[in-house]
């Protein structure tokens, strides 16, 4: 296991259809690390999602949990090497049911700065949004 990793802990409302919403964008299930409380989705090396029930998830803090339908709670942004892979993995997620937010105005700024990027909401309202960035030489 790699010395530095990060895991993003969501709560969910169906554990099960969770899970099969990540696998179809292309992560891994690690069996070792789930049960009926909470799965474990690599996606890649260093980083995962732990995917709690929301009673489960409601044990890790005393704040109440916040409505990811709603509200925005957290934004998930991660870095992909290609504008193709941006646009497969959204792909993915509205093919498993994700919904994708728009913002033209946003993508226009990003693009003047080299960066392309989409929004998708997963099954719980989660906010990820996959990017690439030309990075100057």
């Amino acid at each position: 296991m790699p010395s530095k990793m990060i895991f993003i802990n969501l709560p969910v409302a169906d554990l099960d259809r969770s899970k099969r919403f990540y696998e179809a964008v292309g992560w891994k299930v690690n069996q070792d690390f789930t049960d009926g409380n909470a799965a474990c989705i690599v996606v890649d090396d260093n980083i995962c999602v732990m995917l709690l029930t929301r009673d489960f998830f409601t044990t890790f803090g005393t704040r109440p949990l916040g409505d990811t339908r709603g509200t925005v709670n957290g934004i998930y942004a991660l870095a992909l090497s290609s504008p193709h892979e941006v646009d497969s993995l959204v792909e993915a997620a509205l093919q498993a049911g994700g919904t994708e937010e728009l913002n033209p105005d946003r993508r226009a700024q990003e693009a003047q700065v080299g960066m392309y990027s989409r929004t998708f909401l997963d099954l719980d309202g989660h906010q990820w949004e996959p990017f690439h960035m030309t990075y100057p030489a």
